[in-house]
């Protein structure tokens, strides 16, 4: 995010940039699998936090986070794509001060 335009995020709220490869992906056997393909089953995203609000308590700018991206709330800064989405919306959290605790991955 451009450091021209300061964003405070405030409660417990968490802004995250889309990851530019999340869009297509491969299958095992190497067949490109567009963004727009249906799925059977929800389809999570990660993503890297750029900003979180004073009362986000797990999340930190830096790290990258697991969500629904079907559930997301967009909004665009200085032409840029993120995701405005309350903390209790991440599903797991990876960082490698994540490390020290027993399970790996905050879930």
């Amino acid at each position: 995010m451009s450091s021209k335009t300061p964003i405070k995020m405030l409660h417990d709220r968490v802004l995250v940039e889309l990851d530019k490869e999340s869009g297509e992906r491969r299958s095992s056997g190497g067949i490109v699998i567009p963004a727009t393909a249906a799925m059977g089953a929800r389809r999570l995203a990660w993503s890297r936090v750029v900003a979180v609000g004073p009362h986000a308590r797990a999340v930190q700018v830096g790290d990258r986070v697991l969500f629904d991206a079907d559930d997301k709330a967009e909004v665009e800064v200085n032409g840029e794509l993120y995701v405005v989405m309350r903390e209790r919306d991440v599903h797991a959290v990876a960082a490698d001060r994540v490390g020290d605790a027993a399970t790996g991955l905050y879930l």
